[in-house]
């Protein structure tokens, strides 16, 4: 019995990590599930740590929110307070246009900081 609450434990944490990772992505969980090739309940049911899933929806998953599997595993929990990493998730979830403006800005922005050192 203890056994399966600590699954279950495990599969909730691993759900609101999911949930945040996508949130700060902002996708839809409609658009999740579109993109990793799921149904929206499965996502629900996921993020509510009420399904376990398999390593091939886990690597979409991960693909998908652009994480790093250890983040989302929380075998690396620091990699969530890094502002610099979930930036990157973010532009990684952008359109390739958009990506290009905003990697445009931030060489910009960069070249610039970079010449007054």
């Amino acid at each position: 019995m203890l056994g399966n609450r600590v699954g279950s434990q495990e599969l909730i944490q691993l759900g609101e990590r999911v949930r945040q990772k996508r949130k700060d992505c902002h996708l839809s969980q409609e658009t999740l599930a579109e993109k990793v090739g799921i149904s929206v309940n499965t996502v629900s049911r996921i993020e509510g740590g009420q399904a376990a899933i398999s390593i091939e929806i886990f690597v979409k998953l991960v693909e998908v929110l652009g994480a790093d599997a250890n983040e989302l595993l929380e075998k690396n929990p620091e990699g969530d307070r890094n502002p610099a990493h979930k930036m990157v998730s973010r532009v990684l979830n952008l359109q390739p246009k958009e990506q290009k403006i905003v990697i445009q800005t931030i060489s910009a922005l960069m070249d610039g900081i970079e010449g007054i050192r």
